[in-house]
């Protein structure tokens, strides 16, 4: 009988153990998760840093599209790089983000011009999300049925991000993928275009009808 019984305790602290390793993982995971936020407002980009820092997440901000594909490798410099090469520089770019959160109205290129260059690459599995000001019902049906996983109204809140992590744990997913069949892929591009195509389950866009729905505007932050 005692025998059974140790049997049993050890049976339980071995659970207990492989629990307690999971939550561990899973805690840090999700401090490794890396957000591209671009924005052109400062308060608002620096509101959305805050926010995602405090989530743990690590957070890189731009203040325009095209600093934002820059830094993802899609901005063209270099006219003379063999497409090989331009593609491996994009991977490893792009293996550095998890997920993309822009603004849709900026001077220049908007979110929308980001959303289609990003859908549009080798790193079309990158969730994007889009934000704004004004609930349009157009332009949210546009961006959704352009790729974006989310369409937020601004300011975003904590609990807006509670949507992220379903895309977060899909980008890693895809990345871990994507690393370990890049290779195998590389000379295969042209024949394999169709099933690369992005598979984004998108939400249809809740509109009410008045089209000038917005949130409060941010007001008297202060920022340290």
């Amino acid at each position: 009988m005692e025998l059974v019984l140790d049997h049993l305790d050890v049976a339980d602290k071995q659970q207990q153990q492989h629990v307690e390793e999971q939550q561990e993982e899973e805690e840090q995971e999700e401090q490794h998760f890396h957000v591209l936020a671009v924005d052109d407002s400062v308060v608002e980009r620096k509101l959305l840093e805050r926010l995602l820092r405090v989530s743990s997440y690590q957070v890189t901000c731009v203040d325009s599209v095209d600093k934002a594909l820059e830094y993802l490798g899609l901005l063209d410099k270099d006219s003379t790089a063999s497409p090989s090469s331009s593609s491996k520089s994009i991977q490893q770019e792009g293996s550095r983000v998890n997920l993309i959160m822009t603004d849709f109205c900026m001077p220049g290129m908007n979110g929308y011009d980001l959303l289609k260059r990003v859908k549009g690459s080798c790193l079309k599995d990158i969730p994007v999300v889009v934000m704004s000001s004004d609930n349009i019902p157009s332009i949210i049906t546009m961006c959704l049925e352009g790729g974006a996983e989310e369409f937020l109204l601004k300011p975003v809140e904590l609990s807006d991000l509670e949507k992220l992590q379903p895309h977060l744990l899909k980008s890693l997913d895809n990345a871990c993928k994507s690393t370990d069949t890049f290779g195998q892929n590389e000379n295969d591009n042209s024949s394999n275009k169709s099933s690369n195509q992005s598979n984004f389950s998108k939400r249809k866009a809740v509109v009410s009808p008045q089209i000038t729905d917005r949130r409060p505007k941010v007001q008297g932050l202060a920022f340290v």
